[in-house]
């Protein structure tokens, strides 16, 4: 699972101990969303919480430009490593956007929301959607309440726990993410399974 922390060293010792520890193909939400992409006509793509790029390459392969963000420098040197130094990858965390003032026609972001607290939740979204180009589309993947997981750990506010050694993660229902999306142009909410019970959630902007 895809995982955004507000400490860095987190996740370079993720990465350095595990290297690529979600494999290289991509997740079922990335297949969905490429064709949903293509579909569409996405040409330009951002990845928030890019990791190594096994997520990015699906894109690319359908002719789409890909730009990342990733809070781990050893991801981002594995990502070179294993798909080229093509892809423009910003060093940082995903709650310091926007890291260019490039338009992009699609975003996906793929299982990092969950990971971080409401008021970062909603920057987020908004600074996604300020990203948006007119007529662009985003994708983001969460944890459901239907996993497994729900309700374990310690409890530090409602639906969010800390769990798996220091991972904060809020899980989320229908009402949740209508709460938080119907003000982003939220267009449909799929159930997809990724070792865990997942939504994934497209939204779209219109031309003004």
């Amino acid at each position: 699972m895809q995982q955004e922390n507000a400490k860095p060293e987190f996740w370079e010792a993720a990465f350095t101990e595990k290297q690529e520890m979600w494999g290289f193909e991509p997740s079922h939400s990335a297949l969905l969303t490429s064709d949903f992409f293509v579909e569409k006509g996405v040409k330009k793509v951002l990845i928030p919480g890019i990791g190594y790029g096994r997520n990015a390459q699906i894109f690319k392969d359908k002719g789409m430009s890909v730009t990342g963000i990733e809070i781990s420098q050893t991801a981002i040197e594995m990502a070179r490593k294993h798909y080229g130094d093509g892809m423009m990858i910003h060093h940082g965390s995903v709650t310091a956007m926007p890291f260019d003032d490039v338009e992009y026609d699609g975003i996906f972001c793929y299982a990092l929301i969950h990971l971080l607290d409401g008021e970062e939740r909603k920057k987020l979204i908004s600074d996604c959607y300020q990203q948006l180009s007119a007529n662009g589309y985003m994708v983001f993947t969460m944890i459901s309440k239907a996993a497994h997981t729900y309700g374990q750990g310690t409890l530090i506010s409602k639906d969010r726990y800390e769990m798996f050694g220091g991972v904060n993660m809020y899980f989320y229902d229908r009402e949740s993410i209508h709460a938080e999306f119907d003000q982003a142009g939220l267009l449909e909410i799929m159930e997809v399974n990724e070792n865990f019970p997942f939504y994934l959630v497209k939204c779209g902007k219109a031309a003004k």
